[in-house]
Order: C-alpha cells, then structure tokens, then sequence
C-alpha cells in the first residue's frame, strides 16, 4: 500500500494502544514484514532512559515514598494504587474523568508501553476448566476456542518473554516454558508441603512471573539481563529483567524497520467504508495540539486497554454502524467483568528464628484453584486462585515504640508471618457495562466514558467460601493469630477489566469470532481485554499476549489470501 500513498499516513497495518498486547501485536506485525504504524494516547517513555525513580534509595524519595494529602484528594482513584515513586506512570483522575454510575476504580497508565511498566507479572496459563465452564456451568456463554487452540501460542510468548516457574503437573494450571524459579523460603516451603500433605490435591507452588532469572539468548537479543531481585519492578527496570513492551516488544518490532511508533496520539475513531464492507483506517486527535489527522491501513488492532477499546468502538459510529463499529446486536459495552480481590487472610508462624531469606524477591506463591473443576460443586460458580507468600518482619517486636531497646530491635528480624489474597473469578452480565455519556465530553471532545458494573451474590458466596478455606489452610500450615477481612474494594482497583466486546461462535451473542475479528468488520481486531468471554480465575495478562500473536498470525494469513 505504501507504494500507492503517502508513506507518512499509509501503512499495512495500525495498532491502538502501545501496551502488553498492542506491544505483542506490533511485534508479530513487524516481524511478518508489515509496515505497521502504533498509536498511544499517553507520552512517550523510552526504554532506561524515562523511569526516573528506578535507582532511587527511599529516603531520595520527597515523601519517603508516600503521596501528598493534596495528590490523595485531588486524584481519589489513582491515589489508591499508585505511590510517590511510580505517580508519573498513573493517570490523573481529573485529567482524563469518567463517569461512575457506580463506584468502579479505572486505573489507567497512559504512555508508551502503558500499564506492562507497572503490570503484576504473574504468568500462570488458563486450563480446559476456564475456558469449559461458563458454558457448562450456564453462567457465560461458550468460548469460541479452547486451550489446545491457545497452548502453542502460549509457549510462543512464554519464551520470547521470558517466564519463571516449574513444571509441577497440575491440571487447573498448566506447565509452560519455564525459566528456573525464585527459590521458596523455609517457611514457605513448610507451608506447602504441610498444604499438600494435609489435602492432597492442593498445591502451594512456585509462581508463573515474567521475569529473567537465567536469561536464554532470544532475550539477551532483545538487550535484556538478569532479575537482580531488588524488587523494584514497577518503577521500570533498566536490566529489563521483568517483561514490558518498552524493554521488550517494542525495540524488537523497532530493529525490523517496519515501526512507526506515534505517542500523543488520542484515537478518536476508526473509519469505515460502506462500499467495501471494511475499516480503511483511524482517525486521531493530536493530545497537545487537538489538531486532526487521519492514518490508512488494510487491518487494524485495537488494543487500548478494555474500556478504551470499548470506547473507541463506540465513538466510531456511521451510517452502517449507528451504535457503534460490528455493534449489530447492540452488546458492545456489556458483559463488562472484572476479578475479585476483595480478601486477604495473614498470620503468625512460630520457629523458623534462625533462617532469614536473600534479597527482595519480586514473585510470589501461588495456591492453584480446586473450586469447581470439571462440575459446580460449591453454592457459587467459578473459581479462585490465591496467591500467597511468607516473610519476616523488619523488627523484633517490643512493647517500646521508641528508645534504645526499640532501636536495637530493630536490628534483629521480627516474627516470620504468611499471607494469603484472593484472585477470583467473577460472572460475565450484561447489567455490568459501559457506556458513552450522552453530553459529557473530555477535552479532546470524546465522550466520557459511563461505567456500571457492581458486585453480585456469587461474588459474596465466593469471598465467604475462600476466608473459611484461607482459615483453614493458614492453620493447617501452622500459624497463631489468624485474621482474615472483606475489604469491600470496588470492582476496578483489581485493574483486571474484561469483556465489552466479547469473543463466541453465534454474532447474535458476542462481537469478535474466534480469531479475534468483528463478526461485523474483519480488517478489525480486538485482542486486548476487551475480548474476553469471560474472566477465568487466572492472571489474563499471558492470554492476551498469546491471543494477539494468534490473531496477527490469522491475520497474516488472510491477507495473503486477499481475504481482507
């Protein structure tokens, strides 16, 4: 196409959003040989050069790490996630609004590379149940694929990202391609083996994380180095130990020559041509100056971010679309889901005084579902993974707070403690969604986005189910002093938003087939969040990845076959 056009707003393929799957998609794109042009909302952040904090000791810090009362009140969501040394990464609550009809927390990165900066980094593979139990269990509808679809383009990513863990056969969380793993502590290595003896089919393993403890040479290609365990990751890690797009996908679809990378770039929509059925490109709105352009291309992937990806679709309205681009069955914005984080349990574990552990590690435990697996056994649907971990406290405790002996115990480790937390899966309802506000608008003149997504009963059951086994299971391993708590955060703060513009077999029901296309438009797809079916009990970051590089395949394919 560039050889027809102007070279500068024509290319073969364009990406929305610069994140963990947008950075996917570009680099599959670029490696297929695609002159592909990226677009992110937010500034630019280059690799090493833009984490400013990443070598920071705390006490370099203004704030000693903590943010000022008046950041807190000015920016009430952000504020509950971010810290002083990573605000710069955080959206500003009054910078970019949105509309909550009820209480929903959007947090949003908006740069280059977006939230991979500050992404979690668990890694752990969805099995068959995730994506077998919706439908059988009648709480969602089928998914379009199943995971011998998905299991190849799982080890693709696994590999080019680099994921440490180890193979331990557990069926309700599949082996990948696993670097060596961060080693347990003692405690930790007490807990599950005291777990897995007491209940047989539970395992307290290693976790899946996107970080290099023996780097392999496709990832010293990519210029990146050894986890140094500092645990420093969301700051932006100059070894590039952990994955992001900025370390990682980006530079590689860089060195093809086929990149064009656009920061400050707020899509407005994506333009539709009636006559050929098809996208032709995007229209864009320049952050700083509101100037518009318009990019052309033969496909087009949307990955924003769920919600954005959502009202992106919704602003792209025509003749053909009134409602929205392949909003036929008027569902885009609906079945919005998210995961449930709302528990946590901890307590105190005696022994163990004369064993410390090295350095910070940057993973955690993970405690694989057994709720639900194969058939609904429990009052609730779905399951729930826990992650989990053990750790000294930084002091000994004493009944001064202040003097000579509190100081000198400060010098000794404290009393060993394990925690646990809730990651749960959550139902799918097409009461739980988004919208466009019919008047309000932001200063690139978007409408604001409405959300309205809430709690429901099965969530409740679900929590209740996972303190009393969280209970159990602290006890079992050995602790005193054991609390749990409900901490009743609202839907958001997990900042795993799902669904809007769902994947399934019948376009009656759902939006995007099963490789990740409009029903409606084809040259358009959606591998971000916003596709999912449902939400799983697993961290979904690898599966976007893994659906992202499934679909440029496909897409690849097709357009060799001038099917697009």
């Amino acid at each position: 196409m560039n050889s027809a056009a102007d070279a500068t707003t024509t290319f073969d393929a364009i990406v929305i959003g610069s994140g963990i799957s947008g950075g996917w998609a570009a680099k599959e794109l670029c490696d297929k040989g695609l002159k592909t042009l990226v677009l992110e909302r937010g500034r630019n952040v280059t690799h090493v050069k833009d984490y400013p904090t990443a070598n920071l000791a705390p006490w370099q810090l203004p704030h000693r790490g903590a943010l000022t009362r008046k950041l807190v009140q000015e920016n009430p969501v952000m504020s509950k996630i971010a810290a002083e040394d990573v605000v710069h990464f955080f959206v500003k609550d009054a910078e970019h609004p949105y509309v909550q009809e009820r209480p929903f927390d959007w947090i949003r990165g908006y740069q280059v590379g977006g939230k991979s900066i500050m992404w979690g980094r668990a890694c752990q593979r969805w099995s068959r149940y995730e994506f077998e139990a919706p439908e059988r269990d009648g709480y969602g509808i089928a998914w379009p694929i199943g995971y011998d679809d998905i299991a190849p383009w799982y080890s693709h990513v696994e590999k080019f990202i680099g994921v440490c863990g180890t193979r331990d056969g557990i069926e309700s969380m599949p082996d990948g391609e696993f670097l060596p793993p961060f080693d347990f502590n003692c405690v930790e290595q007490h807990m599950s083996d005291r777990i897995r003896a007491h209940y047989g089919n539970r395992h307290v393993v290693h976790g899946r994380w996107a970080h290099l403890t023996r780097p392999e040479p496709i990832h010293l290609q990519q210029g990146r180095s050894r986890c140094l365990a500092r645990n420093l990751c969301w700051r932006g890690c100059p070894f590039g130990a952990y994955f992001s797009s900025n370390s990682s996908t980006l530079p590689w679809a860089e060195k093809t020559g086929n990149l064009t990378l656009r920061p400050d770039a707020v899509v407005h929509s994506i333009i539709y041509d009636e006559r050929r059925n098809r996208a032709t490109g995007v229209r864009v709105i320049d952050a700083n100056t509101h100037a518009v352009s318009e990019y052309r291309a033969r496909i087009v992937f949307v990955n924003a971010s769920a919600l954005n990806t959502v009202l992106i679709l919704f602003n792209s309205v025509s003749a053909r679309f009134p409602h929205g681009l392949g909003n036929d069955n008027g569902l885009l914005g609906k079945y919005v889901a998210f995961q449930n984080y709302r528990a946590s349990g901890r307590g105190f574990i005696d022994g163990f005084d004369d064993k410390y552990y090295f350095g910070r590690r940057p993973s955690e435990c993970i405690l694989a579902n057994f709720r639900n697996l194969g058939k609904q056994e429990m009052d609730f649907v779905g399951g729930y993974t826990t992650f989990t971990g053990a750790y000294r406290e930084r002091g000994a405790v004493t009944a001064e707070q202040v003097g000579g002996a509190y100081k000198d115990a400060q010098a000794r480790p404290g009393p060993w403690k394990i925690y646990m937390y809730l990651q749960g899966e959550t139902i799918p309802k097409e009461a739980n969604h988004v919208r466009l506000h019919e008047t309000q608008k932001d200063e690139w003149g978007m409408p604001l986005l409405v959300t309205s997504v809430g709690y429901d009963d099965n969530d409740e059951k679900m929590v209740r189910d996972w303190r009393t086994q969280a209970t159990e299971m602290l006890g079992v391993a050995g602790c005193r002093d054991i609390e749990t708590v409900d901490n009743h955060w609202s839907p958001g703060r997990d900042i795993h938003e799902m669904g809007g513009c769902r994947m399934g077999r019948d376009p009656e029901t759902s939006l995007l087939n099963r490789w990740n296309q409009l029903h409606a438009c084809p040259n358009v797809f959606v591998t971000d969040g916003a596709c999912m079916t449902s939400t799983g009990n697993q961290s979904p970051s690898l599966l976007y990845m893994a659906l992202t590089a499934r679909a440029v395949n496909h897409a690849v394919e097709e357009l060799g076959r001038r099917n697009l």
